[in-house]
């Protein structure tokens, strides 16, 4: 089965306002193509560190009453850090209470500024153990980590496989902290790219079974002129880079960016149109005993077989967890095709 995480959106889950919690209630009744896959309640750095306290009370608050009926799924971001072992028992805490109040509504935490494997087992110890003590069945809560320290770039490869037979389900890119610890500095106001660093993600969460998603992209607006508008050209592009090394999905701080990101990693009506009827093609030649065909002067054979496959489950996973998105973009009759596909070579 295809999980989607085509968005990570982040919430802070307090804000110095009379409602402290707009945000996380924004983000839990978000409608249409602003509804993310993933909505992460931050309680590390979107939360000022005098409202912590009262971010994980908000979220324990909000949970029972707005994730039933919410689209997405829930993955509140804890405190953490290799090297501070004060961070590392906060986060323990919020995991434990988060798992205690409200875990029947949670799909698993996130875990952030991870170091080498062994903070990475760490990490999913104690989720382990919270799920344990509030009763919840043996793997229900997932676990996912950032991947913004040179530590866990090192490990990279030791952390995909650990991954395989576990329950982290996602790596995420956190350049802001990676640029820091590295030294690394910005030129004409642009951090570096790291394209290595995501294809390696991508390559890693490929290997294990596990999702990959990119970094945040935190220069929301452009001045020009005087005015002051939304940056979504530039948005667009990064997340289409991401699409483009084969990133499942790129992190959002707007429902604008998750209304973008949720159309850019979607295939659209022409792919998938193209792909169910290559599919459609090869299976008929199967049936009539030759093992490819030739659909619009391509060979379909295995390999590019699961190409086309791929597009097909990625839209069937639309449907399954946004079937309004699927059903505005593809119509009736093209979706319907797709869900009747045998996908199988």
């Amino acid at each position: 089965m295809t999980r989607l995480c085509r968005t990570f959106q982040t919430a802070p889950a307090a804000v110095p306002r009379d409602d402290t919690a707009k945000y996380l209630r924004s983000g839990l009744t978000a409608e249409g193509f602003a509804t993310p896959d993933w909505l992460v309640p931050d309680l590390e750095d979107g939360t000022a560190p005098d409202m912590k306290d009262a971010g994980l009370d908000n979220v324990v608050d909000l949970l029972p009453e707005h994730a039933p009926g919410f689209g997405g799924e829930v993955w509140p971001r804890v405190e953490w850090s290799y090297d501070d072992a004060g961070l590392r028992d906060r986060g323990r805490e919020q995991i434990d209470r988060l798992a205690d109040g409200v875990g029947e509504h949670l799909d698993g935490v996130v875990v952030p500024k991870v170091g080498r494997l062994a903070d990475l087992e760490r990490a999913a110890t104690a989720v382990a153990d919270a799920e344990r003590e509030a009763g919840l069945p043996d793997g229900s809560l997932g676990l996912a980590i950032i991947v913004e320290t040179a530590r866990a770039r090192s490990d990279l490869r030791e952390i995909g496989r650990f991954g395989a037979d576990s329950r982290l389900t996602a790596l995420v890119f956190g350049p802001v902290d990676y640029t820091a610890e590295l030294g690394g500095r910005e030129r004409d106001g642009e951090r570096p790219e790291w394209t290595g660093l995501l294809e390696a993600l991508s390559n890693e969460a490929s290997a294990n079974d596990l999702l990959a998603v990119g970094g945040p992209f935190d220069r929301l607006f452009r001045e020009r002129a005087g005015v002051t508008f939304y940056n979504g050209d530039a948005y667009a592009d990064r997340v289409e880079q991401e699409a483009h090394l084969g990133l499942d999905g790129s992190w959002s701080l707007h429902p604008s960016q998750t209304e973008q990101a949720n159309r850019i990693h979607m295939p659209g009506v022409d792919a998938l149109r193209r792909d169910v009827r290559r599919i459609e093609a090869f299976q008929d030649a199967k049936r009539s005993g030759t093992g490819a065909a030739m659909v619009d002067g391509q060979m379909v054979d295995e390999a590019t077989f699961k190409n086309f496959a791929n597009t097909v489950e990625t839209a069937r996973a639309i449907h399954d967890q946004a079937p309004d998105q699927a059903a505005a973009t593809y119509g009736d009759e093209l979706l319907d095709r797709a869900l009747a596909l045998d996908t199988s070579w």
